[in-house]
């Protein structure tokens, strides 16, 4: 840090303790805002040079420092802001101390933290897409597989795998849309509300929106420091999304023990014991399991933060960065790992036809025929129940033709139908992602 000290050090002369400095600094957290803080800056200092409030001179020189800015190894600064500061200063002297004219610490760090809030949701988008592909091919190859459908963890209908698998994509495609709504609530800029109350010099806010690519910018500028819904959305889109993943993960760890024996992980994504040399552990779906409990605390912690804050900026605030970091790169990470899985995962159909052929599963088919016959519905379902319990097993309908008869829109049978209908969302979510 430069000797001038923190960039409101002017009003206290005693200096402050080392101590605290390191306790307060967020440089550690907000480093990774460093290229937003950048562009931010850069369409601040023009519009600065635009409306005369500093010599266009200037503000060509500090846009143009600011590209050279930097981490530097040693970096000791309280927060981004003041190391982009201290930079300009080390270059341009006197006139790098320009560049905050009109905005204060806590509409820069607002606006920089919505840039990259735009670009994780859109990065995640991609991310959920490629997982919605692994499954999506993994349906189109080894879809035709019957297995049996669960209530309870108890067998209930046979399911060809296929219809499983696209159930999954289909949640997953619901995190896209909370995702690209965490987004659009980023997209507004702050910038020019300063600390919160504006400035007197002659800003031009709107412009600065539209150069930063911004869809609007803000209507009352104490809402627009004090407003951290964005970073609430996107985290929870992340955690309903790592729900919705340790759902997943649950059944890979269902699936490849012993007792169901309907799949097996490629060896590239599984782990052993250090102990016992037979085992093959699932332990990339118990890690998104657990991840998924992680994302909820942090979810609440974010909430917590928030909860009873008084307007406008206030330095709690100043947790919301490493939780909502932590969020994205979790999911992110989550996401890769199960899409590994599902593209070498290796399904046993007769250890699935077995369990879906057990002659209980169709159960609810012989119901229906009694029901087409005439029978009320009720009084087939006795019917049923009573010669299941007296030890009957059923050869028909076969899970096939069980399957075969449920082929509606959204039904087991039609399940092909819905894997080209995802792929047209999948290569639209790939399109804005940009991947």
């Amino acid at each position: 840090m430069s000797d001038a000290g923190p960039l409101w050090s002017g009003r206290l002369a005693g200096g402050l303790d080392p101590r605290v400095l390191a306790y307060s600094e967020s440089l550690s957290v907000d480093r990774r805002l460093l290229p937003y803080d950048v562009r931010a800056s850069r369409a601040h200092v023009r519009m600065l040079g635009r409306q005369g409030i500093i010599p266009a001179a200037d503000a060509a020189a500090i846009a143009e420092a600011l590209d050279e800015v930097a981490l530097d190894d040693d970096a000791a600064d309280e927060d981004v802001h003041s190391l982009i500061e201290r930079q300009l200063v080390a270059r341009l002297g006197e006139t790098g101390r320009r560049v905050h004219a009109g905005r204060s610490r806590n509409d820069q760090v607002a606006t920089a933290f919505r840039l990259w809030a735009i670009d994780a949701a859109r990065g995640l988008v991609g991310a959920v897409a490629g997982l919605q592909a692994a499954l999506v091919a993994r349906a189109a190859s080894d879809g035709d597989l019957v297995l049996p459908g669960y209530t309870h963890l108890q067998r209930a209908q046979p399911l060809p795998l296929g219809h499983h698998l696209a159930a999954h994509a289909w949640a997953l495609e619901r995190d896209v849309a909370r995702l690209r709504a965490a987004e659009a609530a980023a997209d507004c800029s702050p910038l020019g509300a300063g600390a919160l109350g504006g400035s007197s010099l002659p800003l031009d806010p709107d412009a600065v929106a539209a150069e930063l690519g911004f869809a609007g910018r803000f209507a009352n500028s104490v809402d627009a420091v004090a407003d951290r819904d964005f970073a609430i959305d996107l985290s929870y889109a992340c955690t309903l999304a790592a729900v919705h993943l340790s759902r997943i993960a649950e059944e890979l760890v269902l699936w490849t023990s012993q007792e169901f024996g309907f799949a097996e992980l490629d060896d590239a994504v599984a782990q052993g014991s250090s102990m016992m040399p037979q085992k093959k552990n699932p332990q990339i779906a118990e890690h998104v399991r657990g991840r998924a409990a992680v994302a909820i605390g942090r979810l609440t912690a974010l909430l917590g933060v928030l909860k009873g804050l008084p307007l406008a900026y206030n330095s709690d605030l100043q947790e919301d960065k490493e939780l909502v970091f932590a969020q994205v790169d979790g999911l992110a990470g989550s996401l890769a790992v199960l899409a590994l899985a599902f593209e070498g995962i290796r399904f046993d159909g007769e250890r699935m036809a077995a369990a879906a052929g057990d002659g209980l599963t169709v159960a609810t088919d012989v119901a229906e025929a009694l029901v087409r016959a005439g029978t009320p519905f009720r009084d087939a379902h006795e019917q049923v129940a009573t010669r299941i319990a007296a030890g009957e097993r059923f050869a028909e309908p076969s899970p096939g033709d069980a399957i075969a008869a449920r082929g509606a829109e959204g039904m087991p049978g039609s399940y092909r139908d819905q894997l080209q209908a995802l792929e047209r969302r999948i290569a639209a979510s790939r399109t804005h992602a940009g991947t």
